[in-house]
């Protein structure tokens, strides 16, 4: 997980958070969380590294639309993630 970027990790949270975890689903939860537009050429390429570093799965929902799910080395990643996390937020 610590090789993945910031936005990287905002996207495995989003993935393992929605419903159907596709292109344009993924990018309008981004855009909502950060308030601003959120273009392919960076949403794109950043799926595509996710991928090969097999933290998501591919598939393809129909000619133009693919599908992600988190992998095992995914969700093992956000587990790992939040263990870490949770050592430094304190709550309320």
């Amino acid at each position: 997980m610590e090789e993945l970027t910031g936005f990287q990790r905002d996207i495995l949270y989003v993935i393992s958070g929605i419903e159907e975890p596709y292109g344009l689903a993924i990018k309008d939860e981004l855009e909502n969380y950060y308030d601003h537009e959120v273009n392919h050429g960076r949403l794109y390429p950043n799926l595509d590294t996710l991928v090969e570093n097999d933290f998501v799965e591919k598939s393809a929902l129909d000619r133009r639309t693919n599908s992600y799910t988190l992998t095992e080395s995914g969700y093992q990643a956000l587990e790992t993630r939040r263990e870490w996390e949770d050592q430094y937020v304190q709550t309320a």
